[in-house]
């Protein structure tokens, strides 16, 4: 059987047992079935030949096996499944998340981005719109405050004023399309390293959020709750541990379900248990990135007011490269 027949007969099998699954009362997603179907195939104890193609029989039993399963309210197991499965659809790394944020980004830009890079503004009304197209992009792009905001696009606008005033709009109709994406997001961190040390000056920062103390607060607060979540599951994992080493001990036959159930619980418990600590290394992990960020962010600010202040004339690249490592 090819790889193309054997997706189809897993997505066949996956539809039916969805089906059968909704005719008693139950909806599962596809993808917690295929996951119960991979778990079932791979127990040995089912009697199935990874290494053969499953024949109709195979296919009838695979069935039933996986709707039991996933119909048993009461099975630990199954709760186990079913945390794993909610926790790889719903879970992020800090990398995929920081990556799927700056995809969704580009993608609303885009519209605006086009809609300035390809603009053929002639006249003083047209040229004024354009403009204001471009704080537009600089804000949503900087996420630093609404562009709906009036105050915030007055600052803005006069932070970037100061470093690209109308006339200049001339120079950039002039550019390719590739330079002027190129010097929209060059214009958005210089405006936004301005605006920062505006801020951190007391002189501006109008809607930008103060992130750091934000976050000072919120991630030890993240932590403890997770921290107290894991104690909890210790504690029940340590109960069922002592629970099954004395059911063990006896081997009692009455006890000899209850004792597997114990273990499914014990297996869930120690799940949860793991799903925690990667939750809480990426805490802490987010933790550390922020330290050493805020301790960039402060040495910049520094360097950016020593250059100006201890200078009378001051090269107006040295202030705009400080801004751009600013933001």
């Amino acid at each position: 059987m090819s790889h193309t027949q054997a997706e189809s007969v897993i997505k066949n099998i996956i539809r039916e047992i969805a089906q059968e699954c909704a005719a008693k009362g139950h909806t599962v997603s596809e993808t917690m079935i295929a996951f119960v179907v991979k778990a079932i195939v791979l127990d040995p104890r089912n009697g199935f030949n990874v290494d053969r193609t499953l024949t109709k029989d195979d296919v009838q039993k695979l069935i039933k096996l996986c709707v039991d399963r996933l119909l048993d309210t009461k099975s630990p197991s199954l709760e186990t499944i079913k945390m794993q499965v909610y926790f790889d659809l719903n879970y992020t790394t800090r990398g995929e998340f920081l990556e799927e944020h700056h995809r969704v980004l580009e993608s609303r830009l885009a519209p605006v981005s086009r809609e300035i890079t390809d603009s053929r503004a002639r006249t003083a009304e047209e040229l004024k719109s354009l403009y204001r197209k471009i704080v537009s992009y600089v804000l949503l792009r900087s996420g630093l405050g609404s562009p709906t905001d009036i105050k915030v696009v007055r600052e803005a606008t006069a932070a970037l004023q100061s470093i690209f005033p109308h006339t200049e709009l001339g120079t950039f109709l002039s550019l390719a399309k590739k330079d002027k994406e190129r010097q929209l997001k060059e214009l958005t961190m210089i405006v936004t390293g301005i605006r920062l040390f505006n801020k951190d000056c007391g002189k501006g920062g109008e809607g930008i959020d103060d992130l750091p103390t934000i976050l000072k607060e919120a991630i030890p607060a993240t932590a403890k709750h997770i921290d107290s979540e894991l104690q909890s599951s210790r504690d029940i994992i340590y109960n069922y541990t002592a629970l099954i080493e004395d059911m063990d001990g006896k081997r009692q036959k009455g006890n000899l379900l209850n004792l597997s159930q114990l273990k499914e619980a014990l297996y869930n418990a120690r799940q949860h248990e793991a799903l925690l600590n990667i939750i809480l290394a990426d805490v802490m992990t987010c933790a550390q990135q922020l330290e050493m960020m805020d301790k960039q962010y402060g040495a910049q600010m520094e360097q950016l007011k020593a250059t100006v202040q201890l200078k009378t004339a001051i090269p107006t690249a040295q202030v705009y490269v400080s801004s751009d490592h600013s933001a």
